[in-house]
């Protein structure tokens, strides 16, 4: 039962019913968030509805709630406070570390999007669709539900600079650039890394929304500092080792010395 709903939410997000309404007062990451503990927890209610049906009842009306604002992007609470989540403040996140890598090599593993979830966890997959469009497909805090959006390339210099943002009407708002140095001490490479996303979480209450953003955020940092660990480690080795990176780290040596 529980993967049905899945599916059924998965054919939800897709559905162009889940446009947002001239009168919503919630945001589309918070739409589906809604829509997605909100059937997470009708299921428990429906389970319990013989052994516990008080219980029951109760997480139904919760779900059922939940369900109503995901579906129709209004909150009656929202309403009666005045409150309006769809502008929702994005998560960014900066960071500088060093690695002690050659820039041209880290420059080059970064600019291949697809290696990107080797060591970001947050990301399921970044398939490259051309020089500069790419699909990308992130998970959420515990796997709840898989997102995805389009991203093209905005901005890249070679070797020192990698800029990309989401294509207009994706279903996350998602940007980032790295700046690529050599470090002050003429060993391995400087990275300063700006990561934004308009979080999934939105603003849903003060309970589940902050947890679930918190994560979020958390995991976007760890993915960020796992890169120096796995740069700098024997699965990183293996992977360059391969014939297809070495291809690619001659072509771009070729590039600079034409």
């Amino acid at each position: 039962m529980l993967e049905s709903i899945k599916n059924k939410l998965s054919d939800t997000l897709k559905s162009p019913m889940l446009n947002q309404p001239a009168n919503a007062n919630v945001n589309m990451p918070e739409r589906i968030i809604s829509l997605v503990i909100g059937a997470l927890i009708t299921y428990q209610g429906v389970k319990q509805i013989i052994k516990h049906p008080a219980i029951a009842l109760q997480e139904a009306v919760i779900g059922g709630y939940l369900l109503y604002r995901g579906a129709t992007g209004v909150c009656p609470i929202y309403s009666s406070l005045g409150k309006d989540s769809t502008d929702t403040p994005a998560i960014s996140i900066y960071e500088r570390i060093i690695v002690d890598k050659p820039r041209e090599e880290v420059f080059s593993f970064w600019r291949k999007l697809e290696n990107l979830p080797r060591f970001m966890k947050h990301l399921a997959s970044v398939e490259e669709q051309s020089e500069t469009l790419s699909h990308w497909k992130a998970n959420l805090p515990g796997e709840i539900l898989k997102l995805s959006w389009n991203a093209e390339i905005t901005r890249e210099e070679e070797n020192s600079y990698i800029g990309w943002q989401s294509v207009e009407g994706s279903m996350i708002d998602n940007a980032g650039k790295v700046e690529f140095k050599d470090a002050l001490n003429g060993m391995g490479t400087e990275l300063l890394i700006e990561i934004s996303y308009f979080p999934p979480a939105g603003s849903l209450g003060q309970g589940i929304a902050k947890l679930l953003n918190n994560l979020f955020e958390d995991m976007i940092r760890k993915d960020i500092t796992n890169f120096k660990h796995y740069v700098e480690g024997e699965e990183y080795q293996t992977f360059i080792n391969s014939s297809s990176f070495v291809e690619k780290m001659q072509n771009t040596f070729k590039k600079a010395t034409d």
